[in-house]
């Protein structure tokens, strides 16, 4: 069975040892430290030169889901960069103050990417009912759900999971992520049969300059996207 493996990069440095290391797709973000934010036009336009299709996290700031209109306006500007850069797609969502999906929002971005593959971010492991999605973004078009199946790892959430590839029937992508790595990502898709798999496959920032950690440059933890990883994440998805 052959798996889609989607790497989340916020750098150049990143996206290029995802590429090296043989990602199939790719998620276009900034500060993953914070579960990605928009990535910058530069960035985007660097993405879309690269050998790999990548769609970009459409997010304007940290925190919540719950979008003003301001806010919405923003983020179809962000679309309009993304398509304009020649992006493959858009990596979106929205949430209601009680955590249930935002459908007016979300069709109203979607409508706004229409042409454009269409990603539901990960506001859907917030919600109260996961399941509930899977319906809502096939009416809508979207061509994959992110998810970590309601838990914050996706090894934690392997029922809901599974239970959303069967609700999806083909009809659109669960792509697993959160917490996956080299070492579980095989049992992720024995145990769920998704056909997509997410992650950083990151490993510590190599040297980090005790100068920068104290002015608040960069975390003392700060992680970046290992080709080795991405490699061999790739290499066990082969032996399915």
């Amino acid at each position: 069975m052959s798996v889609l493996l989607e790497v989340c990069v916020d750098s150049p440095l990143g996206l290029n040892a995802a590429i090296a290391g043989g990602a199939d797709r790719i998620e276009l973000c900034s500060s993953l430290a914070v579960g990605g934010l928009t990535p910058s036009p530069g960035f985007m336009a660097l993405a879309a030169k690269s050998a790999r299709p990548a769609r970009a996290m459409i997010r304007p700031r940290v925190g919540d889901y719950v979008y003003s209109e301001d806010e919405i306006d923003v983020m179809r500007g962000d679309i309009d960069t993304a398509r304009a850069a020649g992006l493959a797609g858009v990596v979106i969502g929205a949430s209601l103050p009680n955590w249930h999906l935002d459908e007016k929002t979300i069709t109203r971005l979607a409508d706004h990417a229409k042409g454009l593959e269409l990603t539901l971010n990960r506001t859907v492991d917030m919600s109260p009912d996961p399941l509930a999605a899977v319906d809502m973004v096939i009416a809508l078009g979207f061509r994959s759900i992110l998810t970590s199946g309601g838990s914050l790892k996706a090894p934690d959430g392997i029922e809901t999971i599974a239970a959303m590839v069967a609700r999806a029937a083909g009809r659109v992508e669960i792509l697993a992520g959160s917490g996956l790595n080299p070492g579980n990502v095989r049992m992720m898709v024995e145990k769920t049969r998704v056909r997509e798999v997410h992650g950083s496959f990151a490993a510590p920032w190599p040297g980090i300059d005790e100068k920068l950690v104290r002015f608040g440059y960069i975390a003392p933890d700060a992680r970046e996207t290992s080709e080795a990883a991405v490699r061999q994440a790739k290499a066990a998805l082969a032996s399915l």
